[in-house]
């Protein structure tokens, strides 16, 4: 079965994108997976790139912090990515994009003729709080697919990838008595999205596929 490096990025532990990432990760220990879960606030992960990080396009193998080359191992360990993380202003938090500007760097994601993490799935799946169809209608999940898939990913040599979004994921004006059957609906539609990419750590998934809109995926209501 396949390893597992989960990334939260949300300040709150009892956020819905907690509870998803705590879901998920219940799903993959009882398919016989394994988990390594790096939450970036929990851990004090500090997102600016400090000259000792910054790449050096001479040097493709200088040697990073001690912190940065400890990421890079949990990353080179992990045979699938997933990323779990609230959509603020239609991009990933700060801290996820510091982490990718440390970590994701020269000589090690990428600058090699051989990509060292070609042979990886990655799963990005976020939180929004518009509807899909607010999404769609300003080409902002196709923003999204192209940002992270194309300009992160198989950048970076995987091309098994997807993003996934959970749209809606708002409670304000929802009535209280409603909102546990939403946080379960997001439960249920963040490990579809889990098996349709990454499925039980031996399926291979193919990037190029094209999500549907109108899938249980865009109709969940809940709280990021």
């Amino acid at each position: 079965m396949s390893h597992t490096l989960m990334v939260v990025a949300h300040p709150r532990t009892d956020s819905l994108t907690a509870q998803v990432a705590a879901g998920l990760q219940a799903r993959i220990r009882d398919g016989g997976g394994t988990v390594d879960v790096l939450d970036l606030y929990a851990e004090r992960f500090d997102p600016r790139l400090h000259p000792e990080d910054e790449p050096d396009w001479e040097n493709r193998d200088k040697r990073y912090s001690a912190e940065v080359h400890a990421h890079m191992d949990r990353i080179t360990a992990a045979d699938d990515i997933l990323v779990v993380f609230p959509v603020w202003w239609y991009a990933p938090p700060a801290i996820l994009k510091g982490w990718i500007d440390r970590v994701w760097n020269y000589g090690f994601a990428y600058g090699r003729s051989t990509p060292r993490l070609a042979a990886k799935r990655m799963l990005w799946l976020g939180l929004a709080g518009a509807t899909a169809a607010e999404y769609a209608r300003d080409g902002l999940d196709t923003a999204l697919d192209t940002q992270l898939r194309v300009g992160i990913s198989e950048y970076n040599g995987i091309t098994a990838s997807a993003v996934r979004l959970l749209h809606g994921t708002e409670l304000t004006g929802v009535p209280v008595h409603v909102r546990p059957a939403r946080v379960r609906e997001t439960l249920a539609a963040a490990e579809a999205a889990r098996q349709e990419v990454l499925g039980d750590g031996r399926q291979h998934y193919t990037s190029r596929r094209t999500p549907q809109r109108g899938t249980a995926l865009a109709r969940v209501e809940a709280t990021s």
